[in-house]
């Protein structure tokens, strides 16, 4: 996957598209009115620069437009997580984790994952 990055709007109207698509504008609007307040100009600017990045397709052959999600939400995620860390990783790998660990209240469930992730990590030839 070539480098994306995606603002926090931008993961807004994916979010939306990666679990309901394909969605309209409006849709899309009134999904984010109470959260956002943006207005339809405001969502079509951001689905058009997310169109310009290759993060979703456009479909308007109908009478609306339908968007629909091209960027996989893994894919997306794993390049976040990558360019987090490029960004903090001057104050080191264990600085990153603890600060997550204590600020993320994280159950045990997700303690038992990180080992796991851990674990394998070190085992990486």
């Amino acid at each position: 996957m070539a480098k994306l990055s995606l603002s926090d709007g931008e993961w807004k109207l994916m979010n939306l598209l990666w679990e309901s698509s394909p969605l309209t504008i409006a849709d899309m609007v009134r999904s984010l009115e109470t959260d956002t307040g943006w207005t339809k100009a405001t969502v079509n600017i951001m689905l058009g620069r997310l169109a310009d990045k290759g993060a979703v397709r456009v479909d308007a052959t109908g009478r609306s437009k339908l968007y629909y999600p091209l960027l996989d939400r893994d894919d997306a995620l794993r390049q976040e997580a990558r360019n987090m860390l490029s960004r903090v990783r001057t104050g080191g790998l264990g600085l990153l984790v603890s600060t997550m660990a204590r600020e993320s209240r994280l159950t045990d469930e997700e303690i038992d994952e990180l080992y796991r992730i851990l674990k394998e990590g070190s085992r990486r030839d």
